[in-house]
This record gives structure tokens, sequence and C-alpha cells, in this order.
């Protein structure tokens, strides 16, 4: 009986180092979307104002850190946070020793490390952040965006993520959206839209008689290189989100979702260089990248249940609705440089629905209130946000320093200085 029980512990402690291991892999992967984003605004902002937005994106990440450290891990997940008017502090995560409880075994025993979920869950919240910058590229104060970041990953992304990750009403009205479709990208495309909407146009994006004026972005080969760095890390994003991989029946899972997520992608890319093709007479490039990124939001609510054809149809669709999304946006005079609304938004409530034809479990009802109300709380929270940053700070720079660039206005050095601004 002591061999048996020894046994047992012993395989308990490596399916418990597996999965964390699995986790801390999964999460490491989503941070490098960190990079992805990085690389993609940069590809697609002026020359001018690419090392604001590296700027941006580096701090942005340091910030989501910090923030869901102090406070928001414990407003999504931890039910007793709160004790009176102060918040546990979520430096106190990891002080657990789970040899015993993981020895004991039974349905409450942990599986992984709960220091593994945090950095899961933290490059989640970065991620979200990270959709905002783009959107709100090349005609924002540097300051005002970092300080709507604090607010944004300390308080209005786990506030909404609570309703269903974190087990609130939204989990108990059958809402679905295993990676995060709605709960990470639909979340950071509405902050994003608000932050539009206050900030206006960039200057000669469009004309008196509503012209739509192109304003191309400085580095195509960066675009596509970030892309691709936020195809790989979206593996991890999916795949990490099956929480498990020490079983055969997780193992099985994560394999399909690996190959689901992928073809999601592809299916997207496919679709809208066709439709671009055809609307446009070119290969367009920065909508065949939008089209993966659209692909691959749009399979994230769901990347386990469909088949790897149903899968890509999904991403295609999605490919389809963001280059049409990308036009009609434009033409209401909504100016997001990289179109983040249009891939993490649009996408990302194509996703949610899409769940209904692959997941039994999932009803219409469920999905329709997750997205009304991650979409009307996050956007509401953020338009007051950005308001109250315009009255105390500003959140738009002056003509001139949008026509001098970012990059010297903000932070005194040039990403090419060896190049003419444009």
């Amino acid at each position: 009986m002591n061999d048996i029980a020894t046994v047992s512990g012993d395989l308990a402690q490596l399916a418990y180092a597996l999965d964390t291991f699995y986790f801390l892999l999964s999460g490491a992967l989503v941070m490098w979307m960190a990079a992805g984003f990085a690389m993609l605004e940069a590809g697609l902002v002026r020359a001018k104002n690419t090392t604001e937005i590296l700027t941006k994106n580096v701090l942005l990440y340091a910030i989501a850190c910090v923030m869901y450290l102090l406070v928001g891990y414990n407003l999504m997940y931890i039910n007793d946070s709160w004790t009176g008017l102060i918040p546990n502090l979520g430096f106190l995560i990891g002080e657990e020793n789970a040899v015993d409880a993981v020895l004991a075994g039974g349905d409450d025993a942990p599986y992984y490390s709960a220091r593994s979920d945090f950095f899961f869950q933290v490059v989640f919240v970065a991620t979200g952040m990270s959709i905002i910058s783009g959107a709100v590229a090349e005609r924002m104060k540097l300051f005002a965006f970092l300080a709507f970041a604090v607010i944004f990953t300390g308080f209005i992304y786990p506030i909404q993520g609570s309703w269903s990750w974190g087990g609130g009403f939204l989990s108990e009205a059958g809402f679905s959206d295993f990676a995060g479709s709605g709960i990470v990208h639909m979340c950071g495309a509405a902050a994003a839209l608000a932050g539009v909407l206050v900030l206006g146009a960039r200057k000669g994006k469009y004309g008196p008689n509503g012209e739509v004026n192109a304003i191309p972005g400085a580095n195509m080969p960066l675009a596509t290189l970030g892309t691709f760095i936020l195809w790989l890390g979206w593996f991890g994003f999916n795949g990490g989100s099956q929480l498990a991989v020490s079983d055969v029946e997780n193992s099985n899972a994560v394999a399909q979702i690996f190959l689901n997520t992928n073809m999601a992608a592809a299916g997207g890319a496919i679709a809208a260089a066709l439709v671009a093709k055809l609307m446009f007479g070119k290969a367009d490039l920065s909508m065949a990248l939008n089209g993966a990124l659209a692909g691959l939001v749009s399979i994230t609510a769901d990347p386990l249940s469909p088949s790897a054809g149903f899968a890509t149809i999904v991403g295609a669709i999605g490919g389809v609705i963001v280059v049409f999304s990308i036009v009609a946006l434009d033409r209401i005079k909504i100016d997001d440089p990289v179109g983040a609304i249009s891939v993490h938004g649009v996408a990302g409530i194509w996703g949610l629905l899409a769940v209904l034809f692959s997941n039994g479990d999932a009803t219409l009802s469920g999905q329709v209130l997750g997205i009304v109300a991650i979409f009307g709380f996050t956007f509401i929270a953020s338009l007051i946000i950005w308001s109250i940053l315009k009255v105390v700070m500003g959140v738009r720079v002056t003509e001139e320093e949008e026509y001098l660039g970012l990059d010297v206005v903000d932070c005194g050095i040039e990403a090419y200085p060896e190049f003419k601004r444009s």
C-alpha cells in the first residue's frame, strides 16, 4: 500500500509540475505577443512616430504587470479580496505550499501553481491594453495614454473579466468565451473606440468633402514580422487556456486547439486578401495581415470544439468582415491607424457568436448578454476616463507637434534619424 501511495503521489507531483510548466510556457508565448504588437504598430505608423509607439508598448506592458499584481488579479479572481475598503494586495499571491494538497489528491487539489496562473493572466491584460495603443497612435499624448493604462489594467479589464472567468453573473448566465474573443479582444477594442472618439482623427486623414486619404505605414516588413509573432504567440493564448496538458484528454484538446488556431488564421488571411483584390484591384498586404489577426480573434472564443475545416471557415468569415469593417469605419471618420477596432472588436463579436455553431452548451441569450455587458461597460467606463484625462491633462498633441512627429516631441529620439521624416 505504501508503494502504491508513493507512486500515486509521484504521479500527482509530476502532473502538477508538467501543467505548471505548460502554463508558464504558454504565458511566455503570450508575453512575446507584446513584441508582435510593437512591431505591427511600428510598421503601420509613419516613421516620425515609431519610437513613441515602441515606448508605449514597453511601458504599457510594465504598467499592466504592476497594476494587475497590486489590484487587478484580486478584483478579477479573489472573491474575498475586499476587507472593508482595502483590497488584499496581489503580491501575496504565491504563498501557498502545494505539496501536501497535491499529495492528498481529490477534486480540490491544485494541479498547477497559483503563481503560474497569475503570470498567464497578467500577459492577457497587457494584450488587451496593446490593442488600444495602435488605435490611438500618432496623435495622443504619451503620458495621457499611460495614465489610462493604469486604470484599464488595474480596474476596467479585471472588473468585466470577473463577470465570466471570475465566476460572476455572465458565467452563471451561460456566456462562453474560452480564451477571450470578448473578455480580452472586444474589451480592448471598446476602450480603443472610446479613446478614438474623444481624440479625433489624424490631421489630413479625412478631406472636407468626405474623402478618405491613405496614410501609409513606414515599414511593412516590420508589420509582417509583427503579425507572424502574434500568430505564434496565439498558440499560447488559446492553447494555454486549456489549463492542463498532463493527461491524454487534455493533450489531445491542446493539439486540436493549436490546429484550429492555425487554420483560422490561414483562412482569415486568404479571405481578406481575396476580398481586398475584388474591392481594390490589388493584393493589399495590410488587409491580409489584418485578416490573419481577425481569424485568430474569431476562433479564440472557442478554439476547441470546431473541426479544423470549420475553424478555417470561422477565420475566413472574420477575414471578410474585417475588410468591410475597416472601410466602414473610415467612411464614418473613425480613424484607426492599425485597424485594431475592426480586428479585435468586430471580429471579436463574430467569434462570440460563432461559438453557437460549434458548442452545444452555448446559448444565444448568454452570448448576446456577454457582448452587450462587456462592450457596454468597457466603452462607457473608458469614455468617462478618457474625458476626465482630456480635461485634466489633455489627450491630444498640438497640430505642430503632430506634424513634427511624436518621436521628437515625446521621446527625443528618432527611430530612423538618417531618413527624412514623412
